[in-house]
Parts: C-alpha cells; sequence; structure tokens
C-alpha cells in the first residue's frame, strides 16, 4: 500500500527531517494567486449580510437561512477562502486567508458551481472567474429544483513542495481539510449546511473543473482535484444521490475560457508526491452511499474566557472571529487558560455538530494533549477520545503504566460528564513543557501556550478497510479540528496555531504506541500570542478598511 509507504518516508527523526530543497529558492517563489487569463472576471458583492450572528449559533443551527443569491454567496467565499489581512514588513507585503494554511502557502484553489456556471474564485480581486456555461438541462436534471450550489477544492501541490518537498502532500491534506472547515463554518453563518457529495469520483470532479484540459498547458503548475460539496438551505439528500454523469458530460462538451497562470519559472520534481496522489485518488461510487447519521447539532454552553474575565460566547460576532483568525507565531508562556473554557473547546470537537456534518464518516481521529497552563487541570498527558468506542483499543495500545484517570468532573451541561468514556483521560501528570516541544521540533510555541496536542488518526486499518483514498480524509478531518480550535482560541481573546513539523515516531514513542494502527498527523498549540511590532497589518480588502490599521498576526 503506497500511501503507508509515503507516510513512512516522509516522517521526521531526531537525526533526519523528511526530504525537502533545505533552502528556500526565492527565484522560484510560487505566486499566491491563482488567475484564469482570458476569463471574464466578475465582482462580488461586498456586503456583510450576517454581521449580526452571534458566535455560539455557528454550532447550534439557530441561524434562520438567508436566501440564496448573489450577495449571500458572496459573504460565503469571504468569509470562508477570502482574504482576512495584509501584512508588512518593511517593503515587503502578503497577504493572510480566512483559511489556514501550512506556511502561509495557499495551495488550496476554491470552485463554484451555480445556475450551471463554473466559475474559479479570486480571492485577491473578491471576483469570479466564469470558465464555463453548462447545459440548463444538465444542471435542472443534477438539481431537480432544489435551491443550492456545489463548490469544490482543488489542491496546487507545487505551492507546499516549493518549500517543504516530499512532505508537502501532508500539508495540502491538512489545509484541504482547514478549507473544508472554514466554508461549513461560513455556511452556518448564513444559516446553510455543507456537505461532501461521495458520488463524485476525482476524475469526474477534474473534468468537472476543467482541469483535465489545464494539464496541457506547458509548464502551469497542475490542480490536483480533492473534493465537491453541495451548500443549500435545506436538506442535502437529494443533492447526495444525484448522479454526477449528466454534469460531467456537460461539462466535456462546454466551451471553456481562460488560461491558468504560471505560478513559478521554473519547478523541481518530487515524484513521491506525484505518486502518492495517484494511489490515494477517490474513485467515488456507483449509487447512493449508505452513510451515517449525524446527530442534530446540539446548543453548546458558553463558558469563560481567557483569565478570569467573563466573556460570553453569544456576545461574540460569529463573523469578526471567523474574519481575524490568525496563526500565532509565540506565546507569553504565562497567561492561563479557565478549565471551563478547556472542556468546552474540547467539547466542539465531538462529532455532534457542525462542522461534523460535513462529513460522512465516524471519527477517525483522537487527541494526545499536553497541558501546560489550564487552571484547575494538572499539568500532563491527557487523551480526548472524540468516540468512546477507541477508549478499549488506546489502553491496550498505549503504555500499561498510565493512569486513566478521568479529568473532567461531573457537568450538568453535559461535557466531561464523570463516567463518560468520550471524554479526557490524565494519563501521567507532570511538566511537559519540554516534551511537547521536542517531539514538535522542538519549537518553543508547543510547550508556551495553554496546552498543545497531537491528533493521532486510525490509520493502516482505516486504509484497509475502505482504500488509499481515505488517507487524505484522514488529514481533512485533522483539518477539521484544527478549523474548529483556530476559532475557539479566537473567541476566547487567544490564538492558536497548527505545527505540521514533529517528530512522527517520538510522539508515538512517548505514549506507547508502535506499528502503523495509530499515526499522528498534525499539532496544534493554543495560548496567548507575542505580536511582532515590526508587522503592520492592513484589511484584507480595502473597502473594510474602516479604523486603519488593524492588529493581529
Amino acid at each position: 500500500m503506497f500511501a503507508l509507504q509515503y507516510h513512512q518516508s516522509t516522517k521526521h527523526h531526531f537525526n533526519r527531517f523528511a526530504r525537502s530543497p533545505g533552502y528556500l529558492d526565492w527565484a522560484t517563489q510560487p505566486d499566491p494567486f491563482r488567475r484564469y487569463a482570458g476569463a471574464p472576471l466578475v465582482e462580488l458583492p461586498r456586503d456583510a449580510v450576517a454581521a449580526d450572528v452571534p458566535y455560539s449559533a455557528l454550532f447550534d443551527g439557530r441561524v434562520a437561512p438567508r436566501p440564496i443569491d448573489d450577495r449571500s454567496v458572496a459573504e460565503f467565499l469571504r468569509c470562508s477562502m477570502g482574504l482576512s489581512a495584509w501584512k508588512r514588513f518593511r517593503q515587503s507585503r502578503w497577504a493572510l486567508r480566512v483559511n489556514p494554511s501550512s506556511g502561509n502557502l495557499h495551495p488550496t484553489e476554491a470552485y463554484v458551481l451555480r445556475d450551471a456556471r463554473v466559475c474559479h474564485y479570486a480571492p485577491r480581486e473578491h471576483a469570479l472567474e466564469d470558465r464555463a456555461v453548462l447545459d440548463q438541462g444538465a444542471w435542472q436534471a443534477f438539481t431537480v429544483g432544489h435551491d443550492g450550489f456545489l463548490v469544490a477544492l482543488t489542491s496546487i501541490q507545487w505551492r507546499e513542495a516549493w518549500k517543504y518537498g516530499e512532505r508537502a502532500f501532508r500539508y495540502c491534506q491538512h489545509d484541504a481539510g482547514h478549507a473544508i472547515g472554514a466554508m461549513r463554518m461560513a455556511a452556518a453563518l448564513l444559516g446553510w449546511t455543507l456537505t461532501l457529495l461521495p458520488r463524485w469520483s476525482d476524475r469526474q470532479l477534474e473534468t468537472l473543473l476543467g482541469l483535465d484540459r489545464d494539464s496541457d498547458e506547458g509548464n502551469v503548475e497542475r490542480e490536483e482535484p480533492e473534493c465537491v460539496a453541495v451548500v443549500a438551505s435545506s436538506h442535502t439528500a437529494p443533492w447526495v444521490a444525484a448522479d454526477p454523469a449528466p454534469l460531467v458530460a456537460a461539462a466535456r462538451a462546454a466551451s471553456w475560457q481562460g488560461h491558468p497562470n504560471q505560478l513559478s519559472s521554473d519547478h523541481r520534481a518530487w515524484p513521491t508526491i506525484d505518486r502518492v496522489a495517484d494511489a490515494t485518488r477517490y474513485p467515488g461510487t456507483s449509487s447512493t452511499p449508505n452513510s451515517q447519521s449525524h446527530p442534530s447539532p446540539n446548543s453548546q454552553p458558553s463558558a469563560l474566557g481567557v483569565g478570569q474575565a467573563e466573556v460570553g460566547s453569544w456576545e461574540l460576532s460569529a463573523r469578526e472571529v471567523i474574519l481575524r483568525r490568525r496563526s500565532a507565531v509565540a506565546f507569553d508562556a504565562q497567561s492561563t487558560l479557565p478549565r471551563e473554557r478547556f472542556l468546552s473547546m474540547l467539547a466542539r470537537l465531538r462529532p455532534t455538530a457542525p462542522p461534523w456534518d460535513a462529513i460522512d464518516w465516524p471519527a477517525q481521529v483522537h487527541l494526545v494533549v499536553f497541558v501546560h497552563r489550564v487552571v484547575g487541570v494538572t499539568p500532563g498527558v491527557y487523551a480526548y477520545l472524540r468516540d468512546p468506542s477507541a477508549l478499549p483499543e488506546w489502553r491496550d495500545a498505549m503504555r500499561p503504566e498510565f493512569l486513566w484517570e478521568h479529568a473532567s468532573p461531573p457537568s450538568p451541561e453535559g461535557f466531561g460528564a464523570a463516567g463518560d468514556p468520550n471524554g479526557l483521560y490524565l494519563l501521567f501528570p507532570s511538566d511537559v513543557t519540554w516534551s511537547a516541544n521536542r517531539v514538535s521540533c522542538d519549537q518553543d510555541i508547543a510547550g508556551d501556550g495553554f496546552f498543545s496536542l497531537g491528533m493521532v488518526a486510525r490509520l493502516e486499518s482505516s486504509l484497509a478497510e475502505r482504500g488509499e483514498w481515505f488517507y487524505r480524509r484522514l488529514f481533512w478531518e485533522c483539518g477539521l479540528i484544527g478549523q474548529v480550535l483556530y476559532l475557539e482560541a479566537e473567541a476566547a481573546g487567544a490564538r492558536g496555531t497548527g505545527i505540521g513539523c514533529f517528530y512522527d515516531d517520538a510522539v508515538h514513542e512517548l505514549v506507547g504506541l508502535s506499528g502503523e494502527q495509530w499515526q499522528s498527523l498534525y499539532h496544534f498549540s493554543m495560548g496567548m500570542p507575542v505580536e511582532d511590532p515590526r508587522l503592520t497589518t492592513e484589511p484584507g480588502y480595502q473597502w473594510e478598511a474602516t479604523e486603519g490599521v488593524l492588529s493581529g498576526s
């Protein structure tokens, strides 16, 4: 199974890192913005149509659906794949985006299919590039009159490989997961739902987006299809069941406009990335899959904010939290997080509410948590299980001397209740600052915050049961976890950061995991950020500049 071979060969070790260029070739730095020259550019409305939605409403489903029109679709894109800010240091200026990305390299591209039009989203311009108009009869046959639209994601793997080499495929999948999460929360902001469409194969998606045509564009960097989802104001079941064939045939027969720009003047080949991309392509299904039944979203309780100040999450604007999300570069190594807030953050990671209804598989990823500065929680290494059925398997797989002491008190709100196996367990108490830093490539940010964690996925058996294509989806699940934690950090007045660099097997050895059944795929840390005063921040779009230079990183 090549996905497992790739995973092993791209691990970081104490004495060597996964193969990469070893330096940054600034002459070939990729352009962060893909454009299609010759495709009509349609500017999107700029109205903030969901400014009054409270943050907690993203998770409990109480937002009344907005009409699906040009204004609301523009808001959806602005709050999921748009620019969040521009940073400046001396003569250098670069964009930050609502959706996070490893190294801020942004391999993920977004497409919208609405009213039979196939459009590429251009985030710098906040506009759509019209690439093709499909046969209206085919679109109507697919939608059967249901109100909604499709969104699709692709990855330009070269953007990550330019810096990270062979490990870049992993990071592209993290970023796809973050983008799915960002789109799902933007849909929730508007009272909509978003669901991946499992019948679509990657090959069908490639044709739908015109990517198989663009592959002949000389040295233009290829886009790898990732996923397609429906966004709707009501039930998505008819879209999930719809046969992709009419739209694929219509795309094949359509007249296409625009040619993709070349992002770099030269490239370095990484054959193992091409091979793992081929090995993990999704074949689709020939009929409607038996998706898991998602529970109805449950209302989540508010919690105390950072320090001891009461900051009810209902008082925060969801749009503000979404747009101000940033990745921290350093933490102050002294601020603390209240226990109640910590537990409520973990509760958001249970697959009982958005964004978990966007995917159709049960939880395969659980957490090894390094607690540093959470008031009322003993510092140490913890396990957090997102699925109670994993408890016996994890106890058997980990070190026999671990305590497995339930760390959550009885709670009337329903999270962390005593005896609840889907909760937080203390494995061993200790100051684990050094350990967290060491396994996360000796990065201080893993030990200077409130906590950090490793996302450990059921790898070997998942691929054996489903196929190698599921390798990508395990990373998407990690990206979804990271996206929720990013938003929770901002809502608490703190900041988070995803960590893609870690010593893989050192993490496993720390908790006693062996073999390939459980593998750490992504790390994350949260704390109070230390801002770099040398940097200035500007709005993502000039029309949003109302108070001059913004703060944040």
